[in-house]
């Protein structure tokens, strides 16, 4: 009858730390605007069972390389399971641009800028194609 005793009180406080813990915990939650709900943030990741990224979008601020200045813009990653940025969409100020690429079979570019557009293609070869208008 003892053991049966402290195995009632043990998992009674059980139950009492473990409401006291619950109660402590703050869910992420969003903000209600024009009562619809909104996830406000300056990236959003997004990894799989392995714990690997394998997408994310991210605002990119404003920049100078040299001497080269590149707007800020949203940036939307989608990443294959080696690492590997797939597809790419961006955009910014100045355009967008979108990019489809294999790290063995070459890649894709559309761009569209203040500037001008031009489709960029590159071959498993390494030969590269520019078509502007």
């Amino acid at each position: 009858m003892k053991i049966q005793n402290i195995a009632v009180i043990v998992t009674a406080i059980n139950l009492l730390l473990m409401t006291i813990l619950l109660s402590k915990l703050n869910p992420a939650a969003a903000r209600q605007e024009n009562k619809s709900q909104v996830l406000r943030g300056t990236g959003l990741e997004i990894t799989d069972g392995q714990g690997r990224l394998r997408a994310s979008i991210s605002f990119q601020t404003p920049e100078e390389k040299n001497g080269t200045a590149y707007p800020g813009g949203i940036l939307l990653r989608l990443i294959d399971s080696k690492g590997q940025p797939s597809v790419k969409i961006m955009a910014s100020e100045d355009g967008g641009g979108l990019s489809f690429s294999n790290e063995a079979n070459g890649y894709i570019q559309l761009l569209s800028k203040e500037s001008g557009g031009f489709l960029k293609i590159k071959d498993a070869n390494g030969k590269e194609k520019t078509i502007q208008p």
